[in-house]
């Protein structure tokens, strides 16, 4: 199976490429390689597949781990690029993680997020529509479930009151993807991802954040005074899940409406109030937070809840990897050589 996996240098996007190359799948990855966060971390992923930063371009670069990966440094919002990728590629499917992520940081940076969240998804829409893709897997997020009151949160929830202008071109994605698998009848799923922790995790996250500060004796900063739940989902149980799903394509009869096109949460459907959270990390670390209490910051959300009952009955979805083990293994990496940040 030929795959194009893109935001291939990011948390998720790496470790869908390197498993999917393990496996035998002839892939391709692509990543702009922003420096939205540290791009050390980046390469780092980058080189757990077998890809060093000398040789690291716009051009495709060969895994030195497997031959049948390989890796270019581009953007999904170059339309001109993404169509030679696509007619070269011949891609039998694509799992889009490319995005300019970041709550807050949509804050104050919004036209980042429109020219990839939304010009960069309609390039890969497009490419998908006109170059025979039959399934495309993309990455939405619980962050559209906005001011949504009622836990945990459902695939049928409605999603109209997003709190970000990230969650809103998340939103628009799934409207737009909705609408090419109308449209065009190619097989569409997306994937609502929680709070994803776990090795090579992105250091603007709050696990990195405050294993960092811990770590160096530093305060941490707690919003909303500690009243908060997030939904901690480990990183290769989200993987899992992503290519179980990437791996059966649905069918419009099975569908609503006849439309190709399906949406799942995926996450842990456990969630953890973050001081106990806190302390879990503190004592894998084997030391103490300074705790810094400070309000509810703009476009945060009280707590994210994944009802995860579809993905299980569709897929046998479930996740394997609980807090404290998610933690420690999280720790050890942050410790460890490999983390290229300490």
């Amino acid at each position: 199976m030929k795959v194009l996996v893109t935001g291939a240098a990011g948390f998720i996007g790496s470790r869908v490429m390197h498993l999917l190359a393990s496996r035998g799948d002839d892939v391709v990855g692509i990543d702009n390689l922003n420096d939205y966060y540290d791009i050390r971390i980046k390469y780092g992923r980058l080189s757990e597949s077998g890809f060093e930063k000398p040789f690291i371009s716009d051009s495709y670069t060969s895994s030195g781990y497997f031959p049948n990966c390989r890796f270019v440094k581009m953007a999904i919002d170059d339309r001109a690029a993404m169509e030679k990728l696509f007619a070269d590629g011949k891609f039998d499917k694509v799992v889009n993680l490319a995005a300019q992520a970041g709550v807050r940081y949509s804050i104050s940076n919004p036209y980042s997020y429109l020219q990839s969240n939304l010009a960069g998804f309609l390039n890969v829409l497009e490419c998908c529509r006109n170059y025979g893709v039959k399934h495309l897997v993309f990455a939405s997020s619980s962050s559209v479930y906005g001011l949504n009151e009622k836990v945990p949160y459902s695939e049928d929830d409605k999603v109209d009151t997003p709190v970000s202008l990230y969650a809103a071109s998340k939103k628009s994605d799934e409207l737009m993807a909705h609408a090419y698998a109308k449209l065009y009848g190619f097989a569409v799923t997306g994937m609502r991802y929680f709070t994803v922790y776990g090795p090579w995790g992105r250091p603007d996250m709050s696990p990195f954040l405050f294993a960092d500060a811990i770590s160096s004796g530093k305060p941490i900063k707690v919003f909303n005074n500690g009243d908060m739940l997030r939904d901690f989902t480990y990183i290769e149980d989200i993987v899992e899940g992503t290519l179980r799903v990437l791996d059966s394509d649905p069918v419009a009869y099975s569908c609503t409406n006849g439309v190709p096109y399906r949406i799942y949460n995926i996450g842990c459907g456990h969630p953890v109030k973050l001081m106990d959270f806190i302390s879990v990390l503190e004592s894998s670390l084997g030391k103490s937070a300074e705790k810094i209490f400070m309000p509810m910051q703009p476009g945060d959300v009280y707590q994210t809840y994944a009802d995860t009952s579809k993905l299980e009955a569709d897929y046998g979805y479930k996740p394997k990897v609980g807090l404290e083990e998610g933690i420690l293994r999280f720790v050890q990496w942050y410790k460890s050589d490999k983390n290229p940040l300490c």
